[in-house]
């Protein structure tokens, strides 16, 4: 698979077997982020890889009871709605029981961070998918970055204080027929192109 068919064909994982990829696998995909571009080349993007499933259940758990917290509110991002929504009903794993949760921070004051974590990120999945493994882009963590419990439980493994959570990335075999990733491409409904000159 050459880099075009990677990025053409990658699409979101969001049902995982629980067979865990070795890791230097797992090493190979973090890579790709960490060679990911950044704003003056700062490289200030932290990179948590998270593969022990009481700290996967724990995450979740906590995830679950700040959402359940939370209103809905009117022009809200439709998948936030979801994350709320379905945690005040009591069943919601936000990383798809994923067995690697890669997640993305970075400095807090920095104008770039989001970018520069949104570029890691990209460069994971494409790989990811040309690795036949599944990933799907986790935001849960970003809307819950000053959640006081979240951020304190992050700090404990090694947060700094300056940073904040800007992504993740579940990560893993999908749970498919086949073991493979679904890789049937989906039309654009969007993205307009203006082509001038």
């Amino acid at each position: 698979m050459n880099v075009y068919e990677a990025i053409m064909t990658r699409r979101s994982t969001r049902r995982f077997q629980k067979r865990m990829p070795d890791e230097e696998t797992i090493m190979k995909i973090v890579e790709a982020g960490r060679y990911a571009p950044s704003g003056g080349n700062s490289q200030t993007s932290r990179f948590f890889i998270i593969r022990d499933k009481e700290v996967l259940d724990q995450l979740a758990g906590m995830a679950k009871d700040a959402f359940a917290k939370m209103e809905v509110t009117e022009s809200m991002y439709p998948s936030l709605v979801s994350s709320i929504t379905r945690s005040k009903s009591g069943a919601y794993r936000f990383h798809y029981d994923a067995p690697v949760l890669i997640v993305l921070a970075n400095k807090k004051d920095y104008g770039n961070n989001i970018a520069d974590c949104a570029c890691a990120l990209e460069n994971m999945m494409i790989l990811a998918n040309e690795m036949d493994l599944g990933s799907c882009w986790i935001n849960q963590l970003k809307w819950l970055s000053e959640d006081a419990g979240l951020l304190a439980y992050f700090q404990s493994m090694g947060l700094g204080e300056d940073e904040r959570i800007y992504g993740a990335l579940a990560l893993g075999y999908a749970d498919s027929e086949s073991g493979l990733p679904e890789r049937k491409a989906l039309p654009r409904k969007g993205n307009p192109v203006v082509m001038i000159g």
